[in-house]
């Protein structure tokens, strides 16, 4: 087996969520059987059961605080329409799972609400004393929020058209924080705090500073009976970073964490400090905040990148750590070893450098990880999704891959990415689509000037939003790119509007300044289909006939277009959502990319005589 294929086989598990008022009781994700799926972890006894079992894989689920119950969200085939399932923590006698920590199988599901009909999911919190608040989002009803109380039927409190979900439950049960965006930027959420009859409590709304549009996030109430403080995330001083706000009193405080970059945090289980996760040009560090005093303590973490972190009641910090080179490991603070995939461990891979280019909208951070040998290299930029995300120092198995096969990769964080502070990302509107290929184009020309790429053998590829740049700029810049990779993308943004979930809709509008019919110009503008017929490069796509976030009518649109002008071109459907939670398709999807390109790239120029 290849090294690029033990990458995505080797078993691995993610940073194990626990109950609060059992912490023993812990809920993971593990590829352990070749798709990834829930597992139930009894860290008092050791015993580990498999909790769901589907041929698409599950990854969403949650623990109620008492630790009896497991929570997780059933769809179809990745299409993420789904009802809330639950099973019980411990897996009764005869119902397929042993409670044993050789692979005992999933327990016996029951609907979680039986009164809420299917929808995407827009947040869920439980309560201490069983009640259950439920988000729901669906193209008729917008957004709806449910209370549940233990063993009732749900009542809707909210209701609107515009995009909102759960925050999250006082630890008394008694207050509810939602994230709403009833002012239409999906961007910038404002904060409500209500009862459980939906009566208001106090609003938190920063969408209209002077001329600026800032947003905020829950990051959670207070762990502490008869606390009401909500942590919240803001962008008042053009990052992210946290504030406490107390509802009941309107007071905010604001926290000196003085770090350069993003700022998160968490409440520490006793309320009295904070775990803050700091990320910053692409990698990520751990700081505990002492909320009386004020002091920032440093956390020793390695170099990379923090994919999730948690505060134990004993004082341990248990996260997910990885670099470009190094595989994923759950580490601890207290030097214990958390939690241990079965069989063996995925291969290293080659560091990232850090590359910083002059752009049209200033300094973009690229990341570029390349083979043995001197240049110049076939290379691919691997462009990321969201947009709102970031690439970081994190392993990651595809562009290891290409690596392994000979290839440079550069990913680039281009103008809408998160981490390099609110200015950046949200220079994303209007020209979208557009503004992000100025800046990879300013990134391309470095590559190849300084010696690291082949001009001749340059692959523009990317998955989902990635997939749409991909698209785009073979289209807007043909002369530029040998081959193309698009992984679910957007390829005709009108029709993939109308398709689309209603919370993507919302974030399109909030992107575009309106739907396709209030500005037709800047859907054209920022359409791949426009640019179609420009296409020179062959293109490679694949596409999951599920897929509710890049549905799969505006990728036939695109694709029937290549083969009217006989366009080279490949497609590859399957049976799935955005995306695929089993290791052998991502394997076989990534195996079809290379395959593509290496057939379809120009050999590799000569010695010279």
């Amino acid at each position: 087996m290849p090294d690029w294929e033990k990458r995505f086989r080797a078993p691995r598990v993610g940073l194990p969520d626990w109950a609060e008022d059992a912490p023993d009781h812990a809920l993971f994700v593990s590829n352990a059987t070749g798709t990834f799926e829930l597992y139930a972890w009894d860290r008092a006894t050791g015993a580990q059961r498999q909790v769901t079992d589907r041929p698409n894989g599950t990854t969403g689920g949650v623990l109620t605080p008492d630790g009896e119950w497991i929570w997780w969200f059933s769809d179809t085939d990745g299409d993420e329409f789904g009802v809330w399932m639950r099973q019980p923590f411990t897996a009764a006698a005869g119902d397929g799972a042993d409670g044993g920590d050789d692979g005992g199988r999933a327990g016996v599901d029951e609907a979680a609400v039986p009164g809420l009909a299917a929808s995407y999911p827009a947040g869920l919190a439980l309560g201490r004393d069983g009640t259950a608040v439920v988000g729901r989002s669906t193209d008729e009803e917008g957004s709806t929020i449910h209370v549940v109380p233990a063993g009732g039927e749900p009542r809707e409190i909210y209701r609107h058209r515009e995009s909102a979900g759960v925050g999250d439950l006082s630890h008394d049960g008694t207050l509810i924080a939602i994230e709403h965006t009833e002012h239409g930027d999906a961007m910038h959420s404002a904060i409500r705090v209500v009862r459980l009859d939906g009566s208001p409590v106090a609003e938190l709304d920063d969408t209209e500073q002077g001329t600026e549009e800032l947003g905020l996030s829950v990051m959670g109430f207070a762990p502490v009976s008869g606390d009401a403080r909500l942590l919240v995330g803001h962008q008042r001083r053009g990052r992210w970073e946290p504030m406490v706000w107390n509802p009941l009193t309107g007071e905010e405080t604001a926290l000196a964490i003085d770090l350069p970059g993003d700022v998160g945090a968490e409440w520490y289980p006793d309320g009295t400090a904070l775990l803050v996760e700091h990320g910053y040009q692409a990698r990520s560090e751990l700081w505990r905040y002492e909320l009386a005093s004020g002091e920032l303590i440093r956390i020793e973490t390695p170099t990379g990148t923090i994919s999730g972190a948690t505060a134990r009641p004993d004082g341990a910090i248990e996260f997910l750590w990885s670099s470009a080179a190094e595989p994923p490991q759950v580490r601890s603070t207290s030097g214990r070893t958390v939690l241990d995939p079965p069989g063996f461990t995925a291969p290293v891979s080659v560091p990232v450098a850090d590359i910083w280019v002059e752009g049209p909208g200033g300094a973009v951070h690229a990341l570029v990880q390349k083979p043995e040998g001197e240049g110049p290299f076939p290379t691919v930029f691997d462009i990321h999704g969201g947009p709102t995300w970031h690439d970081s120092d994190a392993f990651a198995a595809g562009p290891a891959a290409w690596v392994d096969h000979g290839f440079a990769v550069v990913r680039v964080n281009y103008r809408g990415s998160t981490g390099y502070g609110r200015a950046w990302t949200d220079a994303l509107k209007h020209r979208v689509g557009l503004i992000e290929l100025e800046d990879i184009a300013a990134v391309r020309e470095w590559a190849v000037e300084s010696g690291l790429a082949d001009p001749a053998r340059l692959v523009l590829a990317g998955g989902s939003w990635g997939g749409y740049l991909t698209l785009l700029g073979l289209g807007t810049q043909p002369d530029a790119w040998a081959v193309g990779l698009a992984a679910v993308p957007v390829a005709d943004y009108v029709t993939a509007y109308h398709d689309e979930m209603e919370a993507l809709k919302a974030m399109d509008r909030t992107l575009l300044g309106g739907t396709p019919e209030e500005v037709p110009e800047r859907f054209e503008a920022s359409s791949p289909l426009t640019y179609v017929d420009q296409v020179r490069a062959p293109v490679y796509i694949s596409a999951g006939v599920n897929d509710p976030r890049c549905p799969i009518r505006q990728v036939e649109n695109y694709v029937e277009r290549l083969e009217r002008r006989g366009a080279v071109h490949e497609v590859y459907r399957y049976d799935a959502g955005h995306g695929s939670l089993v290791v052998e398709e991502r394997i076989k999807q990534l195996r079809l990319e290379i395959e593509f390109a290496q057939r379809h790239l120009p050999p590799a120029p000569g010695p010279r005589a």
